[in-house]
């Protein structure tokens, strides 16, 4: 499960990105709150607002940040990413505690901190990918990809906590403190275990080479516009958790804290079952699509407080299973030298959406009320769901099939090649021939 920590970069930098993540996701959660409590009145509008600005940039850098990460040195480009990440953190916990916080200064520190991520996002996808080779790649993408989205559940619970504990410009100050273990673990990683890696070459066309590639991937597509689905209108979990926690259940913070922590548990089972897999499958990809639809769906219709918390771990569950596979299946399967702008698009897609996402959903909030907005994101899951199948069985030509014992399978009839290069199509066929092999073990 655990195989590539084996190696001490990966360790080192494993240990370093996780406490930085965790931080990172307690300081938009705290500025969350801040917004919906103390900056407006329980406005959910004016927290889909604060993420928009926080996401918004990944889509609208995308050309600069994936061609950076694939030329640049990585190391390097991170250390300047965290440090100043890591500054604007600190500057918004001291205009907290000194009280002169206002909405507007709140957005610009949340746009600041966007363009920030925006670079420093796909630069570490792709870093791990440099911190380890060969046959452990494939498990140190899914315990990076794990770390980042369980510090996306771990990270609010923590901070709802805090919040109400010590205060929210504390929690603004930590998060600057947690930098450090990130830059702390750069330094300590020898640059000399490092994989040699081909850079993307200067000149015209790099930018558009990428989204070229991408084209001729129709697996990759998809995914894409599954994840694209999920993180726009379901992957609002601080809208969810402090709505229905102020409005609907009318609970103060450590109650908020209490939902994302119960959300975490399902978040770490998440985590531990994706480092388990030894390779990705859209198998897996689309239970977890239709998994978090149905989790979803149960939270909106919760009768309380409690039995909505224990809906959460489920939530989790599903969801980061699905950011997971998702985020493993496209980087093992990007040739390298294209994974930089590959990852950038995909965290765009993935992050960016939230600007469209987030208003609409905190709109749906503040008119109808949480349930609806929770709704939303079930439908979310359900149109993933949806978009894999019909691609599989028109284009993979899968097919439920029983067999001679009555057990139900899927089985493909005729594999249609549909990737423009020659590497693609082997890569392709390769895993058309091992999902027939499964099916007929089956």
């Amino acid at each position: 499960m655990f195989r590539s920590l084996a190696g001490r970069n990966y360790r080192i930098w494993f240990a370093g990105a996780l406490v930085s993540n965790v931080g990172t996701w307690m300081q938009r959660t705290a500025q969350d709150w801040i917004v919906l409590t103390q900056l407006s009145d329980n406005d959910a509008v004016a927290v889909g607002i604060t993420m928009a600005l926080q996401f918004g940039p990944q889509l609208l850098l995308l050309p600069l940040t994936g061609l950076a990460a694939d030329r640049f040195d990585r190391r390097r480009m991170l250390m300047l990413t965290q440090t100043l990440m890591g500054l604007l953190g600190l500057g918004l916990g001291v205009m907290v505690l000194t009280h002169t916080a206002t909405l507007l200064s709140l957005y610009g520190f949340a746009l600041a901190l966007g363009i920030v991520a925006a670079f420093d996002a796909p630069i570490r996808q792709a870093f791990v990918s440099d911190v380890v080779q060969g046959e452990n790649v494939a498990n140190a993408v899914a315990l990076n990809s794990a770390s980042f989205n369980a510090a996306r559940l771990i990270g609010p619970a923590v901070a709802g906590v805090l919040i109400a504990a010590i205060g929210s410009g504390w929690v603004f100050v930590i998060n600057a403190g947690s930098f450090l273990a990130v830059l702390v673990a750069l330094r300590f990683v020898d640059p000399a275990q490092l994989a040699e890696r081909v850079r993307a070459a200067r000149g015209r066309g790099q930018i558009v080479a990428g989204f070229r590639y991408v084209r001729t991937r129709p697996d990759i597509v998809v995914v894409l516009c599954m994840i694209f689905v999920v993180g726009t209108f379901g992957v609002n979990f601080p809208i969810f958790t402090s709505t229905m926690a102020r409005v609907e259940f009318h609970q103060g913070a450590g109650e908020f804290g209490l939902l994302n922590s119960v959300m975490a548990i399902g978040s770490v089972a998440g985590a531990l079952l994706s480092a388990r897999r030894d390779t990705p499958r859209m198998r897996t990809l689309v239970l977890a699509a239709g998994g978090f639809g149905l989790a979803c769906t149960a939270a909106a219709l919760a009768p309380t407080y409690w039995t909505f918390a224990v809906v959460l771990v489920f939530v989790g569950l599903a969801s980061l299973t699905f950011m997971t596979t998702a985020n493993a299946l496209v980087q093992t399967t990007t040739e390298p030298v294209m994974r930089g702008r590959v990852m950038a698009l995909y965290m765009a897609i993935f992050a960016g959406g939230t600007p469209i996402g987030a208003p609409v959903v905190g709109a749906v909030a503040d008119a109808f009320g949480p349930r609806w907005a929770i709704v939303v994101g079930a439908a979310s899951g359900f149109v993933a769901l949806a978009i894999a199948l019909v691609w599989l069985i028109r284009y993979q030509r899968v097919r439920l099939r029983y067999d001679a014992d009555a057990r139900l399978h899927l089985a493909i009839t005729h594999a249609v090649p549909v990737v423009g290069t020659r590497a693609a199509l082997r890569r392709e066929l390769e895993r058309d021939e091992a999902l027939a092999d499964r099916s007929s073990a089956v």
